[in-house]
C-alpha cells in the first residue's frame, strides 16, 4: 500500500497522558502500517506525565 488507508494523512503526531490507552493508540498505527518517527517526546504537566510520538507512512520505492 503507498498511501495510508482510510485516508489517513501520511504523518501523524498522537498525544497524550503516558498510560495505556496512549500505548494502545501508538500500537495500532504501527500495526496499520506506520513507523515510528524518531523516539517520543515527554513532559510533565504537573500532575501527570503526557507523551507524544510522531509517526509517518513508510515510502516504499
Amino acid at each position: 500500500m503507498t498511501t495510508p488507508p482510510d485516508g489517513l494523512p501520511a504523518y501523524r503526531v498522537l498525544t497524550g497522558p503516558d498510560d495505556a490507552t496512549f500505548c494502545r493508540r501508538v500500537s495500532e498505527m504501527l500495526e496499520l502500517g506506520y513507523a515510528l518517527h524518531e523516539g517520543p517526546a515527554v513532559t510533565f504537566d504537573g500532575e501527570r506525565v503526557i507523551v507524544a510520538q510522531a509517526l509517518i507512512w513508510p515510502t516504499r520505492p
